[in-house]
């Protein structure tokens, strides 16, 4: 696997390496030992599946509050995503700078979000799957977001935004009070 920095800090593209033959090729997309020789989180609790119908379709912008803050492992093994991640840690020489990549069925491309993180996802095509590897329980009580659309962040979707849960569309603007618990 390569794994490709972001432009913030601790966040990472992971590539597979492929080894092909007249059969196709075989790539590892996850390796307890790679990642922990990288540094990075190689602990996942829980894995879960997202499957969206519509293109457009707007998931996020999600993280958790510590202690039950997580690490994501997000791949797409359906479909297409533009995936956006935030870096909400104050102290951070990348807070509230964001990057958004690609990850399609065809790239077989996955992003490595760290703690400290908030993560959404546009769907860029009909019928997409997203597949996600988790450090953390998901813990409703601590469960946040940012609004898709605010301006704090100022996320430019590739698409009309189709479909969006109501709690992801209406979450306050600029909500930054819970940020100090990521404090670096």
């Amino acid at each position: 696997m390569n794994f490709i920095p972001t432009p913030l800090e601790g966040a990472f593209v992971i590539e597979p390496e492929r080894f092909v033959d007249d059969r196709g090729f075989f790539a590892r997309t996850w390796c307890q030992r790679e990642f922990g020789q990288q540094g990075l989180v190689n602990e996942f609790v829980q894995t879960n599946v997202s499957y969206n119908v519509r293109a457009g379709t707007v998931r996020g912008m999600h993280y958790q509050l510590p202690p039950h803050s997580e690490v994501k492992i997000v791949r797409v093994t359906r479909g297409r995503i533009y995936d956006v991640i935030v870096d909400i840690r104050p102290g951070s020489p990348t807070f509230l700078q964001k990057t958004g990549v690609e990850l399609d069925a065809e790239n077989r491309l996955s992003l490595y979000v760290p703690r400290g993180f908030a993560h959404g996802f546009q769907t860029l095509a009909d019928d997409t799957e997203v597949f996600y590897q988790m450090s953390a329980y998901y813990m409703p009580d601590f469960a946040r977001g940012l609004r898709w659309n605010d301006p704090l962040i100022d996320v430019i979707w590739p698409l009309p935004v189709s479909v969006i849960a109501e709690r992801d569309r209406t979450y306050r603007d600029g909500a930054i009070q819970d940020f100090d618990t990521f404090r670096v």
